[in-house]
């Protein structure tokens, strides 16, 4: 087992992890009760798991890609891409099944995914 930290690594592996966390949530989306999601919860979980999901195949594939260390552009936007994802998915979940926002942390999270692929977009075309 590798002892040293490496950004690729955890990328593969935060991604997985949220490709099975997001078909957890999948399955819990299409299977519990109306009575657990607050008022058109249902519908808002599963915008947040197709959010996920498609943010786990990105980390997949980022972390799969690199053959190199990344740069420091690179690892920001991949880090940036993980954290976002988590505050945007979490809070988002946490609004659909109790009908309260959690303050900005979903749009903090969304923002901060938006601005991870502008800046991931940026380190490539520099690479370039």
């Amino acid at each position: 087992m590798p002892s040293t930290f490496s950004f690729p690594r955890l990328w593969r592996i935060s991604g997985a992890l949220l490709a099975a966390s997001g078909t957890i949530v999948g399955a819990l989306t299409a299977h519990l009760p109306d009575a657990r999601f607050a008022e058109g919860g249902r519908a808002i979980a599963h915008n947040a798991m197709e959010v996920q999901m498609w943010h786990a195949l990105a980390l997949l594939a980022l972390g799969v890609s690199l053959s190199q260390r990344p740069t420091r552009l690179i690892a920001a936007a991949g880090c940036g891409l993980l954290l976002g994802t988590l505050l945007f998915c979490g809070g988002v979940y946490y609004t659909a099944l109790t009908g309260h926002h959690a303050a900005h942390v979903a749009p903090t999270g969304g923002s901060l995914l938006i601005i991870s692929w502008c800046t991931l977009a940026v380190a490539w075309a520099l690479r370039a």
